[in-house]
């Protein structure tokens, strides 16, 4: 049966892009539509203005919302470099990183939406290292590869990461967007078509501000 957020989110996604303010940035006011991080985080690119979306595969609204997402980031400038970081915030919550770091390994990124499934829909326990193993399996990876590269070093470096970047943007949940890796969305904005109005603002902004840099 098809999934009524699925319906829903594609609906915003089609009132989002059909606005298009004569610019974004000059109607947004801090305190109001955006407040800045209190410690501006470095960015991958200097030279692009990046979107950080943290979000965990468990989360309802992580879920409900990655259809949206994954719409609204084909329209991004080439300027911009929009990523995802799985956020954790406790020790259950790392075996989704590990997960979401392995599949990023792996460049399999079909698989994102197939956790976000086996998780909300199908309620597999993904946590669990032999089912998670043998779901991969059942997916069409190679069982054995996706083990060694989920176990490996590297991919403990990726987590740690994670927890720290969790703590150092100081997010208070998931889903969250970050900008610039200064700016967020202000909390109770309303709908997420009313978010992601105030992401391409910020976007705008903060584009404005890497020019003036050059």
């Amino acid at each position: 049966m098809k999934n009524p957020w699925q319906a829903l989110w594609a609906a915003l996604a089609a009132a989002v892009f059909a606005f298009q303010p004569l610019s974004a940035a000059a109607q947004l006011t801090e305190g109001r539509h955006y407040v800045r991080l209190q410690m501006p985080q470095p960015t991958e690119h200097a030279d692009k203005v990046e979107v950080v979306e943290f979000f965990w595969y468990g989360c309802p609204a992580c879920n409900d919302v990655e259809p949206l997402l994954k719409s609204w980031a084909k329209t991004l400038a080439p300027d911009v470099h929009f990523r995802k970081v799985p956020a954790i915030f406790r020790d259950s919550w790392a075996p989704g990183a590990r997960l979401f770091y392995t599949i990023e390994a792996l460049g399999q990124p079909k698989l994102h939406d197939a956790v976000f499934q086996a998780i909300h829909k199908e309620r597999v326990n993904l946590n669990d290292e032999k089912v998670l193993f043998d779901w991969v399996a059942k997916q069409g990876a190679d069982r054995q590869k996706f083990a060694e590269i989920y176990k490996s070093f590297a991919i403990d470096a990726q987590v740690r990461r994670a927890v720290e970047m969790t703590s150092e943007y100081g997010i208070g949940g998931v889903p969250a967007l970050v900008v610039g890796g200064k700016y967020m969305p202000a909390p109770k904005l309303g709908t997420w078509g009313d978010v992601l109005r105030v992401v391409d603002g910020l976007i705008e902004m903060n584009r404005a501000e890497l020019k003036r840099k050059k």
